[in-house]
């Protein structure tokens, strides 16, 4: 009884420690990412009011990669990523420095015109305060790697207004199939305090409910799943596409900021062929997309190019809003084609690259519910699933640790990082590549 007694009063115990810990997180991550989206908007809306704003992009990446080159490296590329690095191969220190240059450097690069996301710089914004608080209070590894990963739900709960959706992002992201359960509850509340937050100070947040679903048929269901699949063949490509640019830059033997230079001038040729469209957020197109409207066929592609010419070339932001605009827009293709409604596939696509590309799934489908109400749950969830396991062991955020293989049929890997276990893929392929190739030479010669 006595053991009891105690080993439940150290878990009621822990339980009020981390709602206040997580509570005061999700304050602190809350008005920091306010005073970021508010400078993003302000700069935004003052440069957008001229025509040829996306001129400067040569000079944004140029000042943005000389900012993060000397002084704080840990801020380059798209947050996220640097996070995760940061909790598996750092024991979850972040340096102070990382926080206003991600700002900063993120608000030059939209601002100007740079194709990325506003959620990596808030969730590392909200990881590196998180990593200062830990600091600051002493904390053990175990405890601050607790409060980093709340300070990245919190991050992404208050940018897109999803306090669920950021929660269990910030603690699936880390891991490709595995949860940490016994971060959870801390996650929860960071990420709807920092939403509560956000939301006094006056940010508003996109919500748009999907009007049309069809009642459930073989047929439709049957699209879906195809649809799933394909969008996993498009995440892939969007991650094969980022992994080639960043193969490109690495080659190129310049200074930093001439790369950006190089970068602008790239992306400013690009804008002046094919439109504007794909210069920032994106968020224009992505609401046609969801409103049924008309899209190119090529636009998914197009602000893959953009994107990953920003990220690469000295640019600072994220990579989910991109990925929005791409799965919306490669939805009302596959509508096209599969002749359904387009509103409902751009939806579906949202969520789906998002779960194939970040590989979170269950993210993903708490997502569309958020955002799309409750009535596009099973087929968010069908191609939200399919997507995932159709990426393959690949994924935007190279950092990620396997908790699981995608496949029975695949030697175990768990443990690894995904960057470790493409290579070992890309070795074994190369391997039968050059093995097919000596059975044909043979064959040839006789």
């Amino acid at each position: 009884m006595r053991k009891s007694i105690t080993e439940e009063s150290i878990l009621l115990i822990s339980i009020f420690k981390w709602f206040f810990i997580a509570s005061l997180m999700g304050v602190v991550v809350g008005f920091s990412t306010t005073v970021f989206l508010k400078c993003l908007s302000w700069s935004t809306s003052r440069l957008g009011e001229h025509s040829y704003y996306f001129l400067l992009l040569p000079l944004a990446l140029a000042l943005s990669s000389y900012i993060t080159k000397y002084l704080a490296p840990d801020a380059e590329g798209h947050g996220t990523e640097k996070v995760i690095e940061a909790v598996h191969r750092h024991e979850s220190k972040i340096k102070a420095i990382v926080v206003p240059i991600k700002l900063v450097t993120t608000v030059i690069t939209l601002a100007c015109g740079g194709s990325a996301g506003k959620e990596g710089p808030c969730a590392q914004i909200g990881g590196g305060l998180a990593s200062m608080v830990a600091k600051m209070f002493h904390f053990d590894k175990a405890d601050r790697r607790k409060l980093v990963i709340c300070g990245i739900s919190a991050g992404f709960a208050s940018v897109f207004g999803t306090p669920i959706a950021g929660a269990i992002f910030g603690i699936e992201v880390l891991f490709v199939g595995g949860i940490m359960y016994e971060v959870l509850l801390p996650t929860f509340i960071a990420g709807v305090m920092s939403y509560q937050v956000s939301s006094a100070l006056g940010i508003s947040y996109f919500y748009h409910t999907i009007d049309f679903v069809p009642a459930f048929t073989e047929l439709f269901f049957i699209k879906v799943l195809i649809s799933g699949i394909f969008f996993g063949i498009c995440s892939l490509l969007l991650i094969e596409t980022l992994n080639l640019f960043q193969r490109l830059s690495a080659k190129i033997p310049w200074w930093a900021p001439l790369k950006g230079l190089l970068g602008g001038t790239a992306l400013i040729l690009l804008t002046l062929f094919l439109s504007t469209d794909y210069l920032g957020l994106g968020l224009n197109t992505i609401e046609a997309a969801l409103a049924g409207s008309k899209i190119v066929w090529y636009a998914f592609a197009a602000k893959i190019l953009f994107t990953c010419i920003t990220l690469t070339f000295g640019g600072s932001g994220g990579m989910v809003t991109p990925i929005f605009f791409v799965g919306a827009t490669f939805g009302t293709l596959l509508a096209a084609i599969l002749g359904v409604d387009p509103a409902t596939f751009a939806a579906i696509g949202m969520v789906a690259l998002l779960a194939g590309a970040a590989n979170t799934p269950i993210a993903a489908i708490i997502l569309a519910i958020e955002l799309f109400g409750a009535q596009i749950a099973p087929y968010a969830a069908v191609a939200c699933v399919t997507s995932f396991l159709m990426t393959g062991h690949r994924s935007v955020y190279p950092s990620q640790v396997y908790a699981i293989m995608k496949s029975s049929s695949f030697r175990d890997q768990t443990g690894k990082e995904v960057t470790d276990v493409q290579a070992e893929f890309l070795m074994r392929r190369k391997s039968l590549t050059r093995y097919i190739l000596s059975i044909v030479r043979k064959i040839l010669r006789k």
